[in-house]
């Protein structure tokens, strides 16, 4: 039987985790400070084994609300992409989750777990006693030349983005590490596009920050600024990802007056490059959003597994879902 055995920080062999094919960003020590930062919580990492063979590695946080534990691998809201496992070849996933249930309500006195896993995939056997939700969206495959990931696209993609440089956007990287305003910036940015439809953005800039204070040094984020042929600031991005692995659309914005110049293609034309240059194997979109569907990515649906204890925890979580915009 598969179980669980939580393992202090220090001992986590992160260095070779990160060389791990199904290995994401938000699994990385950096990303787990940030979510000690940015969400009160506490890391949890854990050996899976398979009787005493150690098979893989579990990584995720447990925060607290009205005294109550809840362990995320990630939660909704934590603005995280996929976390879950690192697992040997031929590990069953399904029962490394069930495993995780064991673990969560055991040991850790856990009443709500949540884990979507970048390696499962539509269709597999679903974990026993788990809510399955699913997060649609497109993944694209990098390791490809400029020629072909143009021949990967839609036909308005490929146009798009041809006439983003013919309008002359240029596309400039930021030093996370040293930033200057571009937190102030991109949230600008950001809150115009949520007050377009009556809302208010769903994080502050101090998460922004604090992002880039994490992953920044870590070389595992790609921060992008568009410009105008004038200069004038037109569009921004971040790209969380690993080498080898999945590089993220963590979230991009533009300027209202300038999106005639299509700075948004721009953008993410440097960044497709930029990910496929450093190594990265795919480029996830981040979620839904049909015009990310031109930039030639296969559909791809990411199960999200949850369950909590008691059972009508569930039904709370979908009510709070709903009063903050999100989809259960």
């Amino acid at each position: 039987m598969i179980r669980l055995e939580r393992v202090a920080a220090p001992d986590v062999p992160w260095a070779e985790l990160d060389d791990a094919p199904d290995r994401t960003v938000a699994q990385t020590r950096a990303c787990l400070d940030f979510l000690v930062e940015t969400q009160g919580a506490e890391p949890v990492l854990a050996r899976v084994l398979h009787g005493t063979d150690p098979v893989g590695w579990f990584g995720g946080a447990m925060v607290r609300r009205f005294g109550l534990r809840i362990l995320g691998s990630p939660l909704r809201g934590w603005t995280t992409a996929a976390m879950g496992f690192v697992l040997d070849p031929g590990v069953d996933r399904a029962a490394a989750t069930e495993a995780l249930g064991r673990f969560a309500f055991g040991e850790l006195r856990c009443v709500h777990l949540e884990v979507a896993d970048r390696a499962c995939r539509d269709g597999d056997r679903p974990p026993t006693g788990f809510h399955v939700g699913h997060l649609p969206g497109w993944e694209l495959d990098l390791q490809r030349d400029d020629d072909a990931l143009l021949a990967a696209m839609k036909p308005n993609g490929r146009r798009d983005v041809r006439r983003a440089l013919r309008n002359g956007i240029v596309v400039e990287e930021v030093d996370p590490t040293a930033p200057g305003d571009f937190v102030a910036e991109y949230y600008a940015q950001v809150a115009a596009a949520f007050a377009k439809r009556g809302r208010t953005p769903t994080y502050p800039p101090e998460r922004v920050a604090a992002l880039l204070r994490h992953l920044g040094p870590t070389g595992h984020l790609l921060v992008l600024r568009a410009r105008t042929p004038d200069g004038e600031p037109a569009a921004t991005g971040i790209f969380p990802g690993l080498p080898g692995g999945t590089a993220e659309f963590w979230m991009g914005a533009s300027v209202r007056a300038h999106q005639h110049l299509l700075p948004n293609e721009a953008l993410m034309w440097s960044a497709l490059r930029a990910w496929r240059d450093r190594g990265a194997a795919r480029m996830n979109f981040g979620g839904g959003g049909s015009y990310k569907a031109k930039y030639g990515g296969e559909p791809h649906r990411l199960p999200q597994f949850r369950r909590s204890r008691p059972a009508v925890l569930e039904h709370a979580r979908a009510a709070l879902l709903r009063a903050r915009h999100l989809r259960p």
